[in-house]
């Protein structure tokens, strides 16, 4: 990522309500194209209804939201996702007891089979595009680690094997840009590592990426960007070196440096 990349995503004046609870608060937001941008706060923040604001599952009250140039506000988590914005969930969500191997194919855009009339008169289409989808399912399943386990029912995997399963879901999309939300949570070292090491991967190919994290230390060295929220609002926007001397946003979350 160069200082003079463009825009990807751009949140201007977003504000979401809950009753008389303003969550987010007329939130303005850019993220770089090749970017690995962390958003941090405390609990109750905003942050995961920014999130949800962003892709669709969550309405919002005012503003503009725009991904590659293009309004995305208002869209459906299904037209966020086919522009090419994808997200992972906090707490994973696969089909617990389908295969690996199948969440990965279920998780597939453009399958001719989803029309109740194309296995009529397209079988070679639908096979021809099948026999694709299995072809990349196997490259995300060497890609994240998973072939050992690729039989094995979704709902079996350990914690961290689930991270990388949604990880590896999105990735069936080849998105443009993933917005993560705590992939480290709940992880262990050795798993945590290699998920990392898997978003500085796909991040030097040119993914983009949005990252809620708890884990500091994961934050201040693998973020280009830092991004902080405290009630509803953006308080500290900038790189990991001023994030920790950022008097406002220690007060509200850090209370203490980080070592870069």
């Amino acid at each position: 990522m160069t200082a003079a990349a463009p825009d990807l995503l751009e949140t201007r004046d977003v504000s979401v309500s809950f009753g008389g609870f303003k969550a987010v608060d007329r939130v303005s937001l850019n993220v770089k194209e090749g970017s690995i941008t962390g958003l941090i706060g405390p609990n109750g923040a905003g942050k995961s209804t920014l999130f949800n604001a962003i892709v669709g599952e969550q309405a919002c009250d005012s503003g503009s939201i725009r991904f590659r140039g293009k309004e995305i506000g208002g869209l459906t988590p299904d037209g966020v996702y086919h522009h090419g914005l994808a997200r992972t969930f906090q707490i994973p969500k696969p089909f617990a007891a389908m295969s690996v191997f199948e969440n990965l194919m279920l998780a597939a855009p453009d399958q001719p089979g989803e029309h109740f009339w194309v296995p009529v008169v397209a079988r070679r289409r639908i096979d021809r595009r099948e026999s694709e989808i299995a072809e990349r399912a196997r490259e995300v399943l060497a890609f994240t680690t998973l072939e050992s386990v690729a039989e094995e029912a979704a709902g079996q995997l350990s914690g961290g094997q689930q991270k990388l399963l949604e990880l590896a879901r999105v990735l069936m999309s080849t998105p443009k840009m993933i917005m993560l939300d705590e992939p480290a949570a709940g992880v262990n070292p050795t798993l945590t590592r290699v998920l990392i090491e898997k978003i500085e991967q796909l991040n030097a190919d040119g993914c983009t990426f949005l990252v809620i994290e708890h884990d500091m230390d994961l934050v201040m060295r693998h973020c280009h960007t830092i991004v902080a929220m405290s009630n509803g609002r953006i308080i500290y926007e900038g790189d990991a070196a001023g994030a920790q001397s950022n008097e406002t946003l220690l007060n509200a979350y850090l209370g203490a440096t980080v070592d870069a």
